[in-house]
């Protein structure tokens, strides 16, 4: 491991001064109107992938990729916030910039680990361009490792894997963790043959990395990068999840630009692992790309998204600020996929909560819930095995426009839609999810910030995420019935208002 210079580390702290003033300059005329009041975002500028989750010395840290410079991807940072509790989070300094030659063109995107010497341990890809300017002729990358004793100042090591070939033009986004006394890293790699694929390193000292194998190839030849992986046990079962890049849509699934799923199966140190299941979307609505799990100090298995707007037009890059994580999430083990459920603390945002009961809605008919809701919890359940209309649910960001984003269960396809073909600002379009009827129940539970909403299925069994960017004015929910042959029986519906994260709001 070549170590960096003084001088190389010391340009760092030259370099996030120079971008925190750059973040400043775009937040002083940041546009607010789809700013996210419960979900982190940048203070301004460009976010991506989820970097470095983790609880370290009392606090949950979250790291992400940042362009400090302007509203679109380029020019990769890591901006940093935290929470004592997951609930409130609190704008921490940006944490690492481009300084060293193996990452000239961005820290690229990694994830951090409690080390042996009890700091703060940090392993992410640096970047650069093969000629220089863009991805036209590949990527010359290698993973890199930084340390810090307070979660806030890191200090830069250097390389620790180099990428073994030069024909391969994909090779990033390390995984960290350790067991039985080894340390394991996941990275993707995109093959010579390009293929996607997911290599496993160990490490006894946590500098020095030997290949052990290729963990996971994705069966799709079309398929040649898997991002932002991760590899986790839950139960008795291993997890493989990943980001596709060359994924084909087919049928409801995998619609979005590039798409984000899993794998479970069962792996021993030193072994294979062993797929025993299809692989499944983590979210199957319109936004939602490399998660990253990580452990809460009481065992629960966490995950972030990012909400990636891959797909144009993207109206908030004009408004000073593009891209925000998703709620905090719960990871179980349902069968044979994942169940991802909002944090229980996130309920502690609820504020004046209303319960409209039961609510028996005429065929083709419509009632006006709330006048104007900027942020929303909404809690529903359905009574399906007794209703009769074709379609029921919520015209969410409704404006006097008609703009609306509308969340129903549609009987015709037995699936949850999300439909945004009445909004005039942003990509339209729609998603669906699949539901168990089993029980002749449907629960809903639906999160609403300014610019995006979230749906949880039947307790996290699905779950959809989506940008919805209202027109101006008032932004009312109305519940709806459509078609069919008869009433829409909701047995109950409530809704709260949501409180911000921000330790100290912007404004």
């Amino acid at each position: 491991m070549n170590q960096p210079t003084t001088k190389e580390n010391a340009d760092m702290s030259a370099q996030l001064d120079k971008a925190q003033k750059s973040i400043d300059r775009l937040f002083a005329t940041r546009n607010d109107r789809w700013y996210p009041q419960c979900h982190i975002a940048s203070k301004a500028g460009w976010i991506n992938d989820p970097n470095g989750l983790s609880y370290y010395k009392g606090r949950y840290h979250a790291y992400f990729q940042l362009n400090p410079y302007g509203s679109e991807w380029g020019n990769m940072h890591w901006g940093h916030v935290s929470s004592a509790d997951l609930v409130t989070w609190r704008r921490e300094p940006l944490a690492m910039a481009p300084t060293l030659e193996v990452e000239k063109d961005g820290v690229f995107s990694g994830s951090a680990v409690v080390g042996d010497d009890g700091r703060l341990t940090i392993y992410y890809t640096g970047h650069r361009w093969r000629n220089g300017v863009n991805e036209d002729e590949g990527n010359l990358q290698e993973q890199c490792m930084a340390v810090s004793s307070d979660g806030i100042h890191f200090e830069k090591k250097g390389v620790v894997i180099p990428c073994p070939d030069d024909k391969i033009l994909h090779f990033r986004d390390p995984k960290v963790w350790k067991m039985g006394g080894l340390w394991y890293m996941v990275f993707g790699v995109s093959t010579p043959a390009h293929r996607g694929e997911i290599w496993m390193y160990t490490s006894n000292d946590m500098e020095h990395w030997t290949f052990d194998r290729v963990v996971y190839r994705h069966p799709d030849p079309e398929v040649f990068m898997l991002e932002c992986p991760d590899m986790f046990p839950l139960e008795d079962k291993w997890v493989i999840c990943y980001s596709a890049m060359g994924l084909k849509p087919h049928g409801f699934e995998a619609r979005n630009h590039n798409n984000a799923g899993y794998v479970i199966g069962s792996w021993q140190p030193g072994g294979d692992f062993q797929q025993e299941t299809e692989f499944h979307l983590w979210d199957d609505g319109h936004n939602f790309y490399a998660p990253q799990t990580f452990q809460a100090p009481d065992g629960r298995r966490l995950v972030f998204g990012w909400m990636s707007p891959f797909t144009e037009p993207i109206p908030m890059q004009e408004d000073g600020w593009c891209g925000q994580f998703t709620v905090p999430r719960e990871v179980t083990l349902a069968g044979d996929h994942l169940r991802c459920l909002p944090v229980r603390e996130f309920s502690d945002l609820d504020q004046d909560r209303q319960d409209f009961g039961s609510i028996e809605l005429e065929v083709n008919g419509s009632q006006d819930l709330v006048d104007d809701a900027q942020t929303a919890d909404i809690a529903m359940e359905i009574d399906l095995a007794k209703s009769q209309a074709e379609r029921i649910g919520l015209e969410i960001h409704r404006t006097q426009s008609g703009d609306h984003t509308l969340v129903c269960y549609d009987d015709q396809l037995g699936r949850v839609v999300l439909d945004r073909h009445c909004n005039t600002y942003g990509d339209r379009g729609y998603r669906t999810a699949p539901v168990d009827k089993s029980s002749g129940k449907l629960k809903l539970r639906i999160i609403v910030d300014r610019g995006s909403i979230e749906v949880v299925i039947n307790d996290g069994l699905e779950i959809m995420s989506s940008y919805s960017f209202p027109a101006e004015g008032p932004r009312g929910i109305r519940l709806i019935a459509e078609s069919g042959e008869g009433k829409a029986l909701i047995d109950s519906l409530s809704i709260a208002r949501l409180g911000t994260i921000w330790e100290e709001p912007d404004r």
